[in-house]
């Protein structure tokens, strides 16, 4: 005998101050199975990029790094690469070698709190979050030296960096770097061909390379999906252009191509940071440059492949001290243009997992 149900809606959401817990969907549901869905945000709306407009140039970096709060030294980046275009800025060689070593880092961290977090939205107890943390917080270890701080990193500043790598820096970093290969093969080996993982992840949410493209997905969503599209290799910045590394690209489109691409980027941003410390020049790690910046009245725009995917910053000069408008163009946001596609169909489970493996952080959403 067939049952006939009605469909209601529902609210998913929010219900914890972090990650998920400020985002809302108001979700239709056939029983268990999404019909249609809306996301609602602004639940942690702090009003960054107003608050720009009353601060100098270089106060606005701690502004940056608490956007995406598990990939702050990409935020600080992509930022201050737009107010060296402002303002005519080059940057030292031993500035931006720097840089790239404090994201390339920054990638791993990034990609390694996403792959736990995304295994216990699946319902597994700790252990590889733990696994994940465990190496996350040796990472954390180096940017302290760095400057100072483990979450929210202001290091970044026009023309390089805040101050240079301290001489212990050095050889704690070959040491990761030679020790940190075999925790990924660790952690892959133990989760990759996880029966449970491989059920709840194969063919779910799958986003195809013209819907992934459609919704102007970048990062890893984009890849996942086999568009080889990464802004280090497409418009290079900094010094990406001299190294060497692949970009990883799925063939589904699904959650297990969206969890697997971030382990295999994890094991190129290795290659980049063994590169860099071979060629990292001696030298000043900052250029000269003014604390209360006036860059000529114009406009700026510049981006940078984010773990999460493309991060870019506009900014606006009218010849002051403060930019006159500064605005965000944040992955996380623009990758959620895409869950609608990815959920339709699916059961409430899935709902979970297909939203944990996009890897949004709602303070760049929101901003």
């Amino acid at each position: 005998m067939a049952l006939h149900s009605q469909p209601v809606t529902i609210n998913l959401g929010p219900q914890h101050p972090s990650t998920h817990g400020v985002f809302r969907l108001r979700v239709t549901f056939d029983g268990e199975v999404v019909q249609d869905l809306e996301p609602v945000f602004g639940y942690l709306h702090r009003g960054t990029e107003k608050l720009a407009e009353e601060r100098s140039y270089t106060q606005v970096v701690t502004l940056t790094d608490r956007l995406d709060y598990v990939a702050s030294m990409t935020s600080n980046q992509a930022y201050m690469l737009a107010v060296e275009k402002l303002a005519g800025i080059q940057p030292t060689e031993r500035g931006m070698h720097l840089r790239v070593i404090a994201a390339e880092l920054m990638r791993v961290v990034s990609h390694l709190v996403a792959t736990g977090f995304f295994l216990q939205d699946l319902g597994a107890f700790a252990t590889p979050l733990m696994y994940c943390f465990r190496e996350r917080e040796r990472i954390l270890d180096l940017f302290e030296m760095l400057c100072g701080a483990r979450i929210t990193f202001s290091y970044m500043r026009p023309g390089g960096v805040f101050q240079d790598a301290p001489e212990e820096f050095w050889p704690a970093l070959k040491k990761l770097l030679a020790e940190l290969p075999q925790y990924i093969d660790e952690l892959e080996g133990l989760l990759a061909e996880n029966e449970i993982l491989l059920v709840r992840t194969k063919d779910v949410g799958v986003l195809s390379p013209q819907q992934a493209i459609d919704s102007s997905a970048s990062g890893p969503v984009l890849r996942a999906s086999g568009v080889r599209w990464d802004l280090r290799k497409v418009d290079p910045y900094e010094v990406y252009s001299r190294f060497e590394f692949d970009v990883p690209v799925g063939t589904r489109g699904d959650s297990y191509d969206r969890f697997m691409v971030r382990i295999w980027e994890m094991r190129q941003s290795l290659r980049i940071l063994e590169q860099a410390v071979k060629q990292v020049p001696s030298g000043p790690a900052r250029a000269e440059a003014p604390y209360f910046l006036r860059p000529p009245v114009g406009d700026a725009y510049a981006h940078v492949e984010s773990p999460k995917g493309e991060l870019g910053y506009y900014l606006v000069s009218d010849g002051g001290i403060s930019p006159y408008r500064c605005k965000v163009r944040s992955p996380s946001f623009i990758n959620l243009t895409a869950l609608r596609d990815m959920l339709i169909g699916w059961k409430l489970a899935d709902l979970v997992v297909i939203l944990g493996s996009i890897d949004i952080n709602m303070g760049e959403v929101d901003r």
